[in-house]
């Protein structure tokens, strides 16, 4: 039988629902503003009883092109990044090899290196490269943080494969590659969606990169684009906060249709 919940219950349901409506607050102000008129917010209404879209209008105009980059690079990073780190989270938690810990650790230890030394060391070498104001060196970047994320999440997952199931593919006669495509990858599907959402949030919400590694207007992701946008634009605070929505519902988007399996690999790590 279920007991209806008594008064901590309720009080704590209450500070919940309290404490969300302050950290949402910051979002209905942007979409609020975002359908007023031209001019000083402040002085707009609670509710946009009469939306004006000429914000969305003008953002769509002035970022387009800066989220059309966003995406890109984004799309390209979380690829990138799973490219790279399924094989490699795959060996470290398959094979027996040596340094296997202190690998990991290092691993671990590049996500502590700030984002800044690794900029000015690429600016350099993106110099000589030509790779500066390109989507290409924008994507390569922000795989520096996509892919030892990605190893980790992965690892961890494919670390609790059976054995079993492992070995009764090499008995039917499945190779090493076969294995990992046909069986390893399969099960570690909401691993990899996990740390697919995670390097596409790591390059979508990037900045510093981009605003290191691009010295010109043709290559520039909405985070810069925004950026840019608030200083020429103080006097058209809804086509700031309308690019503001823009650039959020990518990421709003993809959360809530990861969140089952985001949630799946979180609850299949906490079991093994």
């Amino acid at each position: 039988m279920n007991r209806p919940p008594g008064r901590g219950g309720r009080l704590s349901t209450l500070v919940g629902i309290v404490l969300l409506a302050v950290m949402l607050f910051p979002v209905y102000w942007m979409v609020n503003a975002s359908l007023q008129p031209a001019g000083n917010t402040l002085r707009g209404e609670w509710f946009p009883f009469h939306p004006d879209l000429g914000g969305y209008a003008a953002a769509l105009r002035d970022q387009g092109p800066n989220l059309l980059t966003s995406l890109v690079v984004a799309l390209g990073s979380a690829l990138l990044s799973l490219t790279l780190a399924a094989p490699a989270a795959h060996a470290l938690a398959r094979f027996r090899l040596r340094g296997t810990r202190v690998l990991l650790l290092g691993v671990l230890a590049t996500q502590a290196v700030p984002g800044i030394v690794v900029a000015n060391a690429l600016f350099g070498a993106y110099n000589d490269l030509g790779l500066l104001n390109s989507r290409l060196g924008l994507v390569l970047a922000d795989s520096t943080a996509g892919v030892p994320f990605s190893i980790v999440v992965l690892h961890a997952f494919m670390r609790g494969i059976p054995e079993e199931i492992i070995e009764a593919a090499r008995v039917d006669g499945a190779g090493r590659l076969r294995v990992f495509r046909s069986v390893v990858l399969p099960l570690s599907r909401n691993a990899l969606i996990t740390a697919g959402v995670f390097a596409f949030l790591f390059a979508w919400s990037d900045f510093l990169f981009a605003l290191t590694l691009t010295t010109t207007d043709t290559v520039r992701p909405v985070t810069l684009g925004v950026y840019q946008y608030l200083g020429a634009h103080t006097d058209h605070w809804n086509a700031v906060m309308a690019t503001g929505v823009l650039a959020s519902l990518p990421a709003a988007v993809l959360l809530v249709l990861a969140q089952r399996h985001v949630t799946g690999t979180a609850t299949g790590a906490a079991v093994k």
